[in-house]
């Protein structure tokens, strides 16, 4: 399911199709958003994707177990682009959560 048509379900249905609500949603999407941006500031392609379709994409694969060409498919990008925006979302998180917990 694409983001823009996520904007037209409640809280309760996007718990239950990504397992977070809008708050946490929100609250990574602007950590990515932050990470990204240091991510381009020297240049580079921007993504076929927007950040919130990727971040969907990646729960998506984390709640459902599909495989990378599944979720691909549903999203129109080739496997090898899914599996590089997951992957840098999830190096992107643990290393934000490293650094939350070596300041505590």
């Amino acid at each position: 399911m694409m983001f823009d048509k996520l904007k037209t379900i409640n809280n309760p249905e996007l718990l239950r199709l990504s397992g977070i609500n809008d708050i946490i949603f929100n609250k990574i999407l602007k950590i990515l958003k932050t990470e990204e941006v240091k991510k381009f500031k020297n240049g580079g392609t921007p993504n076929k994707l927007s950040l919130e379709n990727r971040l969907l994409m990646t729960l998506e694969y984390w709640r459902e177990y599909r495989t990378y060409f599944h979720i691909a498919k549903s999203y129109g990008i080739s496997e090898s682009s899914c599996y590089r925006n997951i992957k840098w979302i999830e190096n992107t998180l643990v290393m934000f959560s490293n650094l939350c917990n070596l300041q505590k």
